[in-house]
């Protein structure tokens, strides 16, 4: 196998670890409840923290915080009977991403000949 291919097969199987992560970040609540997270407490935030800070109804929080937390996204602490959501900083999913990334940039710059 050559060297294309190899690189066209590691990408491919990147796209795979990845899907997770894209079907999460996807949906436009789903990515204004990462925003509200990002700009939030560093020790997290409870749903109805996010429900006062997004339009959505509780439930809906509730159930897009379960596909994030899937996507290894975000994580749950629980102090007492309160849940607290706050980012995965050490989550597979921006590891895999970033070499996503790198692999599709050296894939890019590998066919246009710039070697940037």
């Amino acid at each position: 196998m050559d060297e294309v291919q190899q690189r066209m097969r590691e990408i491919s199987g990147r796209f795979q670890m990845c899907r997770k992560t894209f079907i999460a970040l996807g949906d436009g609540m789903r990515q204004q409840i990462v925003l509200t997270l990002l700009d939030g407490p560093r020790e997290g935030m409870r749903v109805g923290d996010i429900t006062a800070d997004t339009s959505l109804s509780q439930p809906a929080v509730s159930h897009h915080l379960q596909i994030l937390k899937d996507a290894d996204i975000i994580r749950m602490r629980r102090r007492g009977t309160m849940n607290f959501y706050y980012m995965n900083a050490e989550g597979a999913c921006w590891r895999d991403l970033t070499e996503l990334v790198k692999n599709i940039n050296a894939a890019i710059s590998q066919s246009d000949g710039s070697g940037a």
